[in-house]
């Protein structure tokens, strides 16, 4: 078996990805609202109302504390002259071998909670899919891409 890529990706996920989790799990607050109001009006069980909150604040927890450590703890990346290799995963662990002369494009991204870390996503695109490297600060995300640019130009050079 194939050793596994060597570089991490920042520190400072971790708290991104908790404040993106906890953004997101806003949205399931809105069953145990909804069916509480039909429970009031008698049309299904008020445990249920207790069990669904329950259940969104298990989520919101896992969503806010937990798993973003070991997201973070399970991402990462090596660049070789041939290929980008990553891997991540929490339950499922992906590897994925991406071959440089196969590489299309590739790209930097930065949203707002992304922006208050200083933290970018590079994107790599082939013409099968695109892949993402999430969470390297600005001046690493920014050596990553050039460097990925550089290797896919010359790799489309050699052919």
């Amino acid at each position: 078996m194939r050793p596994d890529p060597e570089k991490e990706i920042d520190p400072n996920a971790v708290p991104a990805w908790r404040i993106s989790g906890g953004i997101s799990s806003l949205f399931w607050w809105f069953l145990p609202i909804v069916y509480g109001f039909i429970a009031l009006g008698g049309g299904v069980p008020k445990w249920g109302t207790a069990s669904l909150a329950a259940l969104v604040i298990l989520n919101t927890i896992l969503q806010a504390s937990v798993i973003p450590y070991i997201r973070w703890k399970r991402w990462r990346y090596e660049i070789s002259e041939h290929e980008i290799y990553i891997k991540y995963g929490i339950f499922i662990i992906t590897r994925t071998l991406i071959p440089v002369n196969r590489i299309q494009h590739v790209d930097t991204r930065q949203g707002p909670i992304y922006k208050s870390f200083n933290l970018s996503s590079v994107t790599i695109t082939t013409a099968a899919t695109t892949h993402e490297i999430p969470a390297l600060n600005d001046e690493i995300a920014d050596e990553v891409r050039n460097k990925i640019s550089t290797l896919a130009r010359e790799a489309d050079q050699d052919v």
